[in-house]
């Protein structure tokens, strides 16, 4: 049993949402009870105590969109001109750096974003993954990768016309094949989901080969949607139809599946969202790197849709995109009222429900019977903090390295600041020389 007290408890419980002098008492790997430190310490008196010396206590983070194997991009000189567009940026970099990656480099550059976050208090990630030059068992090298950082992740591999019919097939028996090693292994820290790249680069039939494949597995899609204009163009080109209407016409979209970014949605599509129950994941700085757009979110969520918040590998500090998300959003209807309920919605509300429909207990809530996904953050509150305001009080006074002490699955796995079980230098090392020789691919 391990207690951890003597802290600012915001457990996003609705019962119970705010605890001055608060501590969760975790047994295993779920919490069994929170309540005043005082009276978990008496009732637990043989039971570890970490204390938390009055700083804040605090759900795990949720990734809802992650690219772990974007990594050896940091610091990369593109070797052509300037991209100019999203379908430029895709051709000239990331189709051209996922085609070069070995299953080492898979590793390595896994290995260095989910320390990242770790260290950013991120305790689940849900990664979108591909590797054409690699596509056999590269989610089980990210499953390994996971199981040694101790993160709680959901992982596909993202099927694909681009690179040939055999890479496609390739794609999607790594699919079938995770999704029934995830299901079958007992492992409650990884799952699996149906990866697909985005309408543009997957035809019907290859659409309509991936639904076969995964029928029966309970396992949902996980799909870039309508990221930027060139997907609309595409679809209404070829199919006639736009892209969110496309992929329901599969069966694609569903409580169990994410669709990726939807910033080029129009209001029928928002209402077929809503209707299949389908979750969107908006990633508000990779929209504004790629210049793709401002996703219509606040529509979305007043429509009703679920939608959770990403990073879409431009950055591993749930934090950083909680920040950007109210901000963007505030920018762009030129009003600052706007925002302030629901940036902390996706993060803190949705990116938990997400979750919970793709893993056998609750997360992102400290209440009992949730997984022991938590954090500490060192933030001493300079004005009143209490559950009316918690979301403030984050927002501007807290960002990713504020986060002392990580516990994933009732195990601690940072303790003030200071990593358990992983060697850092060593896989950092590594991970220059594997980048080093892939821009060298490149």
């Amino acid at each position: 049993m391990l207690l951890v007290g003597n802290g600012k408890v915001i457990t996003r419980d609705e019962t119970r949402p705010y605890l001055a002098d608060g501590c969760v008492a975790v047994k295993d790997n779920i919490i069994a009870e929170v309540g005043a430190s005082a009276e978990l310490k008496k009732r637990y008196p043989e039971a570890d105590f970490l204390d938390a010396r009055g700083r804040v206590i605090m759900p795990g983070l949720i990734n809802t969109h992650m690219h772990l194997y974007s990594t050896f991009a940091r610091g990369m000189a593109l070797k052509d001109a300037p991209p100019e567009n999203f379908p430029e940026i895709l051709g000239r970099l990331w189709w051209r750096l996922d085609k070069v990656l070995t299953r080492e480099d898979i590793y390595y550059s896994a290995m260095v974003p989910l320390i990242d976050g770790i260290k950013n208090g991120t305790t689940t990630i849900f990664d979108h993954h591909a590797s054409p030059g690699a596509v056999r068992e590269s989610l089980f090298v990210l499953a390994r990768a996971a199981r040694a950082a101790g993160v709680r992740s959901s992982l596909c591999y993202e099927v694909s016309d681009r690179d040939g019919t055999g890479v496609m097939r390739q794609g999607i028996q790594e699919n079938e094949e995770f999704i029934r090693h995830a299901n079958s292994s007992g492992d409650e820290m990884i799952r699996g989901m149906f990866g697909l790249h985005a309408s543009l680069t997957l035809s019907d039939q290859t659409l309509a080969a991936c639904c076969q494949a995964n029928a029966g597995t309970r396992a949902g899609f996980h799909v870039h949607v309508a990221e930027g204009i060139a997907d609309v163009e595409d679809a209404l080109a070829r199919y006639g139809k736009r892209v969110v209407e496309r992929l329901a016409g599969f069966g694609i979209l569903g409580p169990q599946s994410l669709a990726i970014h939807c910033v080029h949605v129009n209001d029928r599509e928002i209402d077929i969202l809503k209707e299949t129950g389908a979750n969107v994941v908006h990633n508000p700085e990779s929209n504004m790197g790629n210049a793709v757009g401002c996703a219509p979110v606040l529509a979305m969520l007043e429509k009703g849709v679920t939608v959770g918040l990403g990073t879409d590998g431009y950055t591993s500090d749930m934090l950083e995109s909680f920040k950007v998300a109210q901000i963007l959003h505030k920018h762009d209807r030129a009003n600052p009222s706007v925002a302030w309920a629901e940036a902390p919605a996706m993060l803190f509300k949705h990116n938990p429900a997400i979750s919970a429909r793709m893993f056998p207990r609750p997360l992102g809530r400290l209440a009992p019977g949730c997984y022991a996904d938590l954090i500490i953050v060192d933030y001493d509150p300079p004005t009143p903090l209490h559950e009316n305001n918690a979301d403030g009080h984050i927002l501007f006074g807290m960002w990713g390295r504020s986060v002392a002490t990580t516990i994933i699955n009732g195990r601690i796995v940072m303790k003030e600041r200071s990593l358990t079980g992983i060697d850092e230098a060593e896989i950092y090392a590594k991970a220059r020389e594997l980048s080093t020789k892939l821009w060298e691919r490149f």
